[in-house]
């Protein structure tokens, strides 16, 4: 009875686990890019964020055309410019 409840247990933790998925640059220099709802889609923002260090991260949270939750963390470029770093993708799913 206790394997039955552990791996109903780890069944579980497995459902909830792949309903996040992870994209992110991983040293490689792999860029990730814009989608719909990005700060950066259709291209850098007009306005600069002057006051900000440079190398500083910011995160950015929004629903993506699927209705699930998409979180983002930017970086403040050298040149003023915005670069993803890290994507997060949230799946809504519920089940009864």
């Amino acid at each position: 009875m206790k394997i039955v409840a552990f791996s109903a247990g780890l069944l579980g933790l497995a459902l909830a686990l792949s309903s996040c998925t992870t994209a992110g640059a991983s040293g490689g220099g792999s860029d990730i890019a814009p989608i719909k709802g990005s700060i950066t889609y259709g291209g850098q923002p007009r306005s600069k964020l002057t006051k900000s260090p440079i190398g500083s991260t910011f995160p950015h949270e929004f629903i993506d055309q699927f209705g699930d939750r998409v979180s983002e963390t930017y970086v403040i470029e050298p040149d003023r410019s915005l670069r993803i770093i890290d994507r997060h993708v949230i799946s809504e799913s519920f089940s009864d």
